[in-house]
Formats: structure tokens, C-alpha cells, sequence
């Protein structure tokens, strides 16, 4: 049996963002929704891979946008994205980034950068699930995980993988772009398909300690191809777990008709 408590730490970070985001949308983005924000979802592991693979110094933009968006995603995410949020919690997200930055090799580092990473995910979740389609988000989770293990099985994502982690914004600054916990990493695509799930649950009033919870067992299982294999996908099991909510619901509609 494989079992890394490292992993699992990534893992259970991951699987908050299924319990956290709430729904809705502020009424002026409103006018904005649109099919094609399900499109983010696949294209966000595809196009980062291409542009890497094409032009490798892409990865040091990507490392600067990630510094630029995921504290202020953050502190959304505490002031309104997220289940309990309060607008003067907004404000936790600086100290959060001071010691991302201040101790970016130790274990309060990476904790910080985990939470600072899960709090912009929850942001986008709850963003998203508000300005698609919810059946459309659901395929492209779906498609998401599907593309994102076609290019780690074919050992396409590993290179640009690499280099996108490697990436630094320079002066010392802190790698937002991806989070780890001391031998274990996890992309930020991860989080995000974990968190895109937490929305979608969250715009249709479903449970989501119940699909968290299974979350966490569903990547244990997953994990243990760790034994065969070096890097899994782990945006397979938020996929895996929205499959399963859709043939619970589907089953209980049956038996109640």
C-alpha cells in the first residue's frame, strides 16, 4: 500500500476546495456569463503545456502572474468567495504572503502558499460556477481530467511541468505557481478542478463535506499507482467524484419516482 503523509497534507488542501466555495455572483458580472468559461477549464492545462513546450521563458510570466492573482484571489475568497467568509478577513491574505515569502523553503511557507493557492481556487470555483452553464462546467472538468491524463501517461506534462515549477519571479520573490510540502507537490490545475467541483456543488445546493470527504478516499485509491507510476494526474479524482455525485443523484431520482 502506498501512503506519503506529504501527499496527503496536498491532498486534503485539495479536497477543502470541494467544502468552501459558496454560490452566486455579484449582479454586474452577471452579463457576463457565457458557455465558453467552460472552456477554461481544459484549456488551462493545455495551452500552459503548448506555450512551455514553445517558448520555455513563458513559465517566468506564469510565475509572475500567478504572484500578481492568487493573494488578491485569496483574499477574496476570505471576504466573499468562501462558505463564513467576512470582509475583514480580506485582509489575511498579506500575512499569508509575508510568510509565503519569508520562509519559502519551510513548512510554514508551504502552508502558507497551500492556503494562499486554495483561497484563489475557491475564488475562481465560485466565479465559475456562476458564469457557465453548470452542465457545460461539468464536461469540462470532465475534459480537464481526461486531457490532463492523456499528457502525464504519454509523459508530455513532466518537461513543462518542471520548468513551470522551476520559475521564479525573481528578487527573491515567492513561487505561487504551484504548491508543495516537503517531498510531495501538487499543480495548481489540481486545486482547481477541486475547487471548480466545490462550485458547482455549491450553485446547485448539493452536499459538499459528503463529495470532500470522498475526495479524500478517491485520491488515496488513485494514489496507489504511485507504486507503478512517478506522476499521476490528480485532477482525475474531483472527476471521479463529480461522476459519482451525478449517478448518486440520478439513482435517488429513480427511486424516487
Amino acid at each position: 500500500m502506498w501512503f506519503e503523509a506529504d501527499n496527503m497534507v496536498l491532498t486534503v488542501a485539495q479536497a477543502a476546495g470541494v467544502a468552501l466555495p459558496a454560490a452566486g455572483v455579484p449582479r454586474f458580472l452577471q452579463r457576463f456569463r457565457g458557455g465558453a468559461w467552460a472552456l477554461v477549464l481544459p484549456l488551462c492545462i493545455v495551452v500552459v503545456i503548448v506555450a512551455i513546450n514553445e517558448v520555455p521563458q513563458s513559465a517566468d510570466v506564469l510565475t509572475w502572474v500567478a504572484l500578481l492573482l492568487i493573494p488578491p484571489g485569496c483574499a477574496l475568497a476570505l471576504g466573499w468567495a468562501a462558505r463564513g467568509a467576512r470582509w475583514w478577513l480580506a485582509p489575511l491574505a498579506a500575512p499569508l504572503l509575508a510568510l509565503a515569502w519569508a520562509d519559502q523553503h519551510g513548512r510554514i511557507g508551504e502552508v502558507a502558499t497551500i492556503l494562499l493557492i486554495v483561497g484563489s481556487c475557491v475564488t475562481l470555483g465560485r466565479l465559475l460556477a456562476g458564469a457557465a452553464p453548470l452542465l457545460l462546467l461539468k464536461l469540462g472538468l470532465l475534459a480537464m481530467a481526461i486531457s490532463d491524463a492523456i499528457l502525464v501517461f504519454g509523459n508530455t506534462l513532466q518537461a513543462p511541468n518542471a520548468v513551470l515549477v522551476a520559475a521564479q519571479p525573481g528578487a527573491g520573490l515567492p513561487q505561487l505557481q504551484s504548491a508543495s510540502f516537503h517531498y510531495a507537490g501538487m499543480g495548481y490545475g489540481d486545486f482547481f478542478a477541486a475547487a471548480v467541483l466545490g462550485g458547482i456543488l455549491a450553485a446547485e445546493r448539493r452536499p459538499q463535506l459528503i463529495p470532500m470527504l470522498a475526495l479524500v478516499v478517491v485520491s488515496f485509491a488513485w494514489d496507489q499507482l504511485f507504486l507503478v507510476q512517478d506522476v499521476l494526474p490528480a485532477t482525475v479524482p474531483p472527476a471521479i467524484v463529480l461522476i459519482g455525485v451525478e449517478v448518486w443523484a440520478l439513482a435517488r431520482r429513480r427511486a424516487e419516482t
